[in-house]
This record gives C-alpha cells, sequence and structure tokens, in this order.
C-alpha cells in the first residue's frame, strides 16, 4: 500500500502542466519499428507503450472483434511469463498498465518507477515475439470478451446507441460493424484464424514504440536495440477497404432498446477522417453546440426551454471516414422530432453566418486549454507521440497541433457546416424502449 500512494504522489508531481515544447527524438530499428523517446527527467516515472496500427476494422467478413479479442488475449501470457502473470509482475514492483482498442488502432502501456525501464521494455518485447495463442487461452478470453459485449453493450441502456451508428451511417466500409464484434464471430473464431491474424499485424513494421519519462537516451537506446532488435520483419500490410457513396437524401431509422425507459433523438452525419483540416473544424463545432451549459444546444433545449433532460454533439473521430451524432433525452412528452427540429434550428443557423466574435475566441481558449492538458502529463505526452506518428504520420502535431485550431477562421466553421452538416446528408434515428416484436 505505501508502494502504491508513493507512486501516487510521483504521478502528481509528474502532472503539472507542461507549457513549453515537447521534444523528443524518433528512429527506425532495421525489422521496422518505429521508436520515439522522450526524455523528462522532472520525476522518476516512465511510461512504455506500443501502438499497433490495427483495429476493429481490420477484419474479414464472419470474423469481426479480432483486434479487441487480441487487447484481451495478448495480455494472457507469453513463453516466459504464464497465465495472470502479467499484472502480478506489474503491481509488485510498483506499476500500472492498461491497453485500448478502436476501430483503427490498439495501444498497449505500462506505467512505472523509472528504475523499472528495462523490465517494461522486456514485456513489450515479450508481447510482441512470443505470446501465448492457444486453444485454452483463446476459449478463455472469447468468454471475456462476450461478456464485455452483455455489459457494455447488450444489456447496457443506450448501449446500443454507436453500434446502431455505424450500421445506418456505412454500407460497405468495416466501420459498419461494431469494434468489439458479433457473438457469432466471436464464437466462430478457430485457432488457426488469430494465429493468422497476429502474424499479420502485430510485427515491429506495424507499430511504434514510445519511451517517456525519466530516462538516459543513450542507455534506452541500447536496451531497446537488445529487446526488440531481433524481433523479424512482417510481411508489409496493405489496405483497400470499399468507398462509401455520399449520403445525398435523409436516412430515417427507428431503433429498440429494451434496457431504456426514455426515448432518445440521435442525428447523425457522415464525415471526413480525422487527419482532414475539416474534421478538427467539425470538433470546434461539436465544442461551440454542446460543450458545458453555455453551448448552444444545452442552453437553449435543456435550459430555456426544457425540452431535453440532456443534449450533446460528439465527433467520433476515424482514420477512413468520421461520425458527428447530436443526441438528445426528451423531457416529458416532448416529442423526439421536436429535438430533431430544434437541432436543425441551431446548425442551420451555423450554415447561414457566423458564430459571433465573443463565441470564437471562446473555442479559440477551450481548444488551447485541452491541447496544454493533452500534454500535462507523461502517459498524455506517450499516447500524443504515438497517434501522430501512427494515425496522423506527423509526430509534429505535439507542438503544432494547437496553430492549426488557431488558424480556423470562423468563414470556415460556416463552411464546414455548409459542406457536412446538411439536412440531405444526415441519419435520424428514432432511438426507443422496448423490443422491437413489440412496437
Amino acid at each position: 500500500m505505501k508502494k502504491w500512494k508513493l507512486f501516487a504522489i510521483i504521478l502528481f508531481v509528474a502532472g503539472f502542466v507542461r507549457a513549453q515544447e515537447v521534444a523528443y527524438e524518433e528512429y527506425d530499428l532495421d525489422n521496422g519499428l518505429h521508436v520515439i523517446l522522450h526524455q523528462d527527467n522532472s520525476a522518476p516515472v516512465v511510461i512504455t507503450s506500443i501502438m499497433y496500427h490495427v483495429g476493429g476494422k481490420d477484419r474479414t467478413e464472419g470474423r469481426t472483434g479480432f483486434a479487441h479479442l487480441f487487447e484481451h488475449l495478448l495480455f494472457d501470457g507469453s513463453k516466459n511469463i504464464p497465465t495472470g502473470g502479467w499484472d502480478e509482475i506489474i503491481s509488485t514492483r510498483g506499476g500500472q498498465n492498461n491497453a485500448n482498442t478502436s476501430q483503427d488502432r490498439t495501444y498497449y502501456y505500462e506505467l512505472f518507477p523509472s528504475n523499472n525501464l528495462e523490465l517494461g521494455l522486456w514485456l513489450e518485447s515479450e508481447r510482441l515475439l512470443h505470446p501465448t495463442i492457444s486453444q485454452e487461452a483463446l476459449d478463455r478470453e472469447i468468454e471475456v470478451v462476450k461478456e464485455e459485449r452483455r455489459l457494455s453493450y447488450d444489456n447496457r441502456p443506450y448501449g446500443q446507441l454507436l453500434p446502431v451508428l455505424g450500421e445506418t451511417l456505412f454500407e460497405a466500409h468495416p466501420y459498419k460493424d461494431p469494434n468489439i464484434g458479433y457473438m457469432s464471430d466471436l464464437e466462430a473464431a478457430t485457432l488457426e484464424d488469430v494465429r493468422a491474424y497476429n502474424a499479420k499485424y502485430y510485427v515491429p513494421n506495424n507499430a511504434v514504440l514510445i519511451v517517456a519519462g525519466d530516462l538516459d537516451i543513450a542507455k534506452t537506446k541500447k536496451m531497446i536495440a537488445d529487446y526488440f532488435g531481433p524481433i523479424p520483419r512482417g510481411a508489409e500490410i496493405t489496405r483497400n477497404f470499399p468507398k462509401e457513396t455520399p449520403i445525398t437524401q435523409e436516412i430515417r431509422k427507428k431503433t429498440y432498446d429494451a434496457n431504456i425507459q426514455i426515448p432518445a433523438a440521435m442525428v447523425a452525419y457522415r464525415t471526413p477522417g480525422f487527419k482532414e483540416r475539416d474534421a478538427r473544424i467539425l470538433d470546434m463545432i461539436s465544442t461551440y453546440l454542446s460543450d458545458g451549459r453555455s453551448s448552444k444546444l444545452y442552453k437553449k433545449l435543456v435550459d430555456e426551454q426544457k425540452q431535453a433532460l440532456q443534449v450533446g454533439a460528439f465527433p467520433i473521430a476515424q482514420e477512413d471516414y468520421g461520425m458527428y451524432l447530436v443526441f438528445a433525452l426528451p423531457v416529458g412528452e416532448t416529442p423526439l422530432e421536436t429535438l430533431v427540429e430544434e437541432i436543425e434550428e441551431e446548425v442551420q443557423a451555423l450554415r447561414m453566418g457566423l458564430i459571433s466574435e465573443k463565441d470564437y475566441q471562446k473555442l479559440q481558449n477551450k481548444f488551447e486549454n485541452n491541447f496544454v492538458n493533452s500534454n500535462s502529463t507523461i502517459a498524455g505526452i506517450a499516447g500524443s507521440l504515438a497517434t501522430n506518428y501512427m494515425l496522423y504520420g506527423d509526430t509534429s502535431l505535439i507542438n503544432k497541433e494547437i496553430e492549426i485550431f488557431r488558424s480556423i477562421t470562423r468563414e470556415e466553421i460556416r463552411d464546414v457546416a455548409i459542406k457536412y452538416l446538411k439536412p440531405t446528408q444526415r441519419a435520424v434515428i428514432d432511438y426507443l424502449p422496448g423490443d422491437k416484436m413489440d412496437n
């Protein structure tokens, strides 16, 4: 307990806001592994993390959810780590670890007192070099993922919101299927399937290794070469996902959720992938519409007109296409269509004119604050470095992305609303209580 308390204090000290530029060094090993190092000796904390360019969209028909399954499977053990040993090794040395998977990438990390840097590197090299992928491990982790799906999607109020959004906005691209996969696909997965998936995607040339914190650059490079250099390069990965045809006519849909009592109005749009400048402008629009109690939609629908219990606008950032959702819960007998009309009124105002200079400056302040906060901890810096390199193709965004937001004009906000947020390009979904067969 004392060790955990001490480490918490260290993390707090390391978490003070850093306003200065983030210094880093990056290079490639011969096997294609990209390495990024960030030295910060202000506190004795270090993070080792790896991002793999593999997510839910990397699948074949009938085999969805494999990237998320591997997020669990690659914690099961390795040639040198027994089943269940991963967490024990980390916790007994005062560390923390976790992983997460999106439609586009998977991210693993260990956060340690810095005297355990070599341990963190060894653990990630074990995950990459020879994980345990046995029938026993596969059966066990499939059951874990199935239970997670039940808890997070099937039996959770509004748990089908994102899956319904994907299947509504996409017809051909793999984004139409949930990141966690379908039960039938998980149950059909064979040992041969998952071993082939591992051999294809979990290779050095499809990954970026981040080491950040209290480290010695020269010694760290030597350890990285020792632990990761011998790992063989994988075959080059090519992706050729189907393109979506533009939405040119409003989509109307009803869906049902037996776990809710209050219906929801959903207004959704398909938007560009997050590398596009327009995607960042849409981020600003969502903040303008619904970030905080003073935002346009919240103030109007919740505070003033008392028509909604809650309202939010969410850009769902993805690599190939994004999704943009406005979601509202009605008060009492307020019709869902009324909420849709009120939402459209505010979106139309964006299309018809410029936001005020005061609101524009407020947006700039929020995004500058978000940018500083995102790089205020060692863990935040490591995540930003990995994401900027792997998904945006530009590591230097960690220091200059705020300049992109600063350069966005009020005119661009209007023009992007006109381009992507038209009634003819949207899906309107009534998210209703009950089972479909009962309605």
